[in-house]
């Protein structure tokens, strides 16, 4: 929809939506981005599933939390700038404030609480949610044979360990190469991927300058955590990287088993894992750290999405930027599909959560029951096993 004729009361709508996400939407990016297109592609109608890939295809070549930053996108569309800003900060609250109150715990009786009933039954219907998503996509993305070549191609590379902003640059430009489209905005797009490869090998040098022996401050802590942000790609396994080189190794402000325990937060609690730094300013220095190695880390977001909005509709609207953009997107899929693997190996584990994916997945594509019912449904069920046993 154009930013112009935005209806009254989008901003409401848009709030009540990302909120409800953020509050529900675990299991990570992947499980985020399917119930986006989910509520927004099949049951709102916002985008076409054409527009959400590209969306979904623009994130992947930016730094940054790639399901926030598409938040971020959504709300442009049907807000314009203020509903940029209204998404943004309605995914991440509910994650930030579940995630404080961990840390209050953390910080009052020295451990977590125990969840792995909770998330015993979320797992398998995640799972189901991705499945069907990656199903309603694939049939945009992967709509020629060249574009299946690139999906499969870019799932091999990501299963060998190829680094993935690499495998998202090789899947646009190999499919530029094999359109044989030489005009000089294709020879800019792919400069630009080239741009973000270098930024994305980059990574490994700048978290060995985001530390030294540096006294803890809060202005400390917010230069630490926006420097990450602005530099993230890839996934929570990167973050850890930064986490463990910047906080514990080279300045000490954290000890190992507290990183562990904010890395294990931010993975069990919904929304954006990126909330992990939430986690940390707590148990670094109360809810004014918090709060402010929050907005570190997610600032850059902001800025990225504002700064690449603008572009999308033209790479679009060129042969060759497009050719660059359906490779993109065929790549993102096949990221999406390889973590999905991942995931189903570690959560379909015995006859229970088989059960509850099989369900769940039946409820979804027949009954069309609305995926947020679904997760609560599987937390009540993994919670009620667990206890059982």
């Amino acid at each position: 929809m154009s930013q112009k004729n935005t209806k009254p009361g989008a901003l409401r709508e848009i709030a009540f939506l990302f909120l409800r996400l953020g509050t529900v939407a675990f299991g990570g990016p992947a499980a985020h981005i399917a119930m986006m297109e989910d509520e927004i592609v099949t049951r709102r109608r916002w985008v076409t599933r054409e527009k959400f890939l590209d969306l979904l295809g623009a994130t992947n070549l930016i730094p940054g939390p790639n399901s926030t930053e598409l938040a971020i996108h959504l709300g442009h569309i049907r807000g314009g700038w203020p509903g940029l800003l209204v998404a943004g900060v309605c995914f991440i609250s509910p994650a930030m404030l579940i995630t404080m109150a961990f840390g209050w715990m953390y910080v009052t009786y020295g451990s977590l609480p125990h969840v792995s009933g909770l998330l015993f039954g979320i797992k398998p219907v995640i799972i189901a949610v991705v499945l069907q998503a990656l199903w309603n996509l694939g049939k945009t993305a992967l709509k020629t044979k060249d574009l299946i070549v690139v999906g499969v191609t870019s799932f091999a590379l990501t299963a060998f360990g190829v680094n993935e902003i690499l495998v998202l640059v090789l899947a646009g430009a190999g499919l530029l190469v094999a359109r044989r489209l030489q005009t000089k905005s294709s020879v800019n797009l792919v400069a630009l991927s080239g741009v973000s490869t270098l930024v994305a090998s980059a990574n490994l040098a700048w978290a060995t300058t985001l530390g030294g022996a540096v006294p803890f401050s809060l202005q400390a802590l917010f230069w630490f955590f926006l420097k990450v942000g602005s530099v993230l790609y890839g996934s929570g396994y990167v973050l850890l990287a930064f986490l463990q080189s910047g906080l514990v190794e080279n300045r000490g402000w954290l000890t190992q088993p507290q990183l562990i325990d904010a890395v294990a937060v931010g993975q069990i609690t919904p929304g954006p894992v990126f909330t992990t730094a939430t986690f940390i300013g707590y148990v670094l220095n109360g809810p004014k750290a918090a709060l402010i190695a929050t907005l570190g880390i997610f600032l850059p977001a902001f800025v990225f999405v504002a700064l690449s909005a603008p572009l999308i509709p033209r790479i679009r609207n060129s042969p060759a930027a497009g050719a660059v953009l359906d490779g993109v997107n065929a790549a993102s899929l096949a990221l999406m599909a390889y973590v999905t693997w991942l995931l189903g190996r570690s959560a379909l584990i015995d006859l229970a959560t088989m059960t509850i994916a099989l369900i769940s997945a039946i409820l979804l594509i027949r009954f069309k029951v609305n995926s947020t019912w679904l997760i609560a449904g599987g937390a009540v069920i993994g919670v009620v096993l667990k206890l059982s046993t």
